[in-house]
């Protein structure tokens, strides 16, 4: 099974959305999972992970069935050995779940991100990953469903944020 997980806020809780899937050219989820939580963290520059994590792994808890990879709305490198939020995840997830981290802006200082076109957008998305090879995440990213340049399912699991 694959994920996509993102995470809303709220003044007064956080929903987190996960959803599922068996392919990566799925054009239709599997199932998902939405967890409401607490308010989360106030933001730190710099600690973005702390905010979104532990919404992240709530979600992912109640999962029916090991994951074979986790997508994440953001960074999962921000540079050489600079780890963002799908490097954190990773690790909390004892390393056992490679973690695939999409973006729609570059990161300043990100060398690490591989730019992906889809669709007939001319903007690319920034690809990063760990416990994978960057290049087959990247694949990965570019096969999943949708003409549009975000995948269909990482706009489903955004929606289901925001309308939970």
């Amino acid at each position: 099974m694959l994920a996509c997980v993102d995470v809303d806020y709220r003044p007064d809780l956080t929903v987190a959305a996960c959803v599922l899937f068996r392919a990566w050219d799925d054009a239709s989820e599997a199932g998902h999972l939405i967890e409401r939580g607490p308010a989360a963290e106030a933001y730190e520059p710099g600690q973005f992970y702390r905010r979104e994590l532990p919404h992240l792994l709530r979600v992912l808890a109640t999962a029916p069935e090991p994951l074979e990879a986790v997508v994440v709305d953001g960074y999962v490198w921000l540079g050489q050995d600079k780890p963002g939020l799908g490097a954190h995840l990773y690790e909390a997830l004892g390393r056992s779940v490679p973690v695939i981290g999409v973006a729609k802006t570059a990161f300043h200082s990100s060398d690490v991100a591989a730019p992906v076109l889809r669709g007939q957008s001319q903007r690319p998305l920034f690809v990063t990953a760990v416990g994978m090879d960057l290049g087959a995440a990247a694949d990965h990213i570019r096969r999943m469903h949708g003409d549009a340049r975000k995948p269909t399912l990482l706009t489903r699991v955004d929606r289901l944020c925001r309308d939970s």
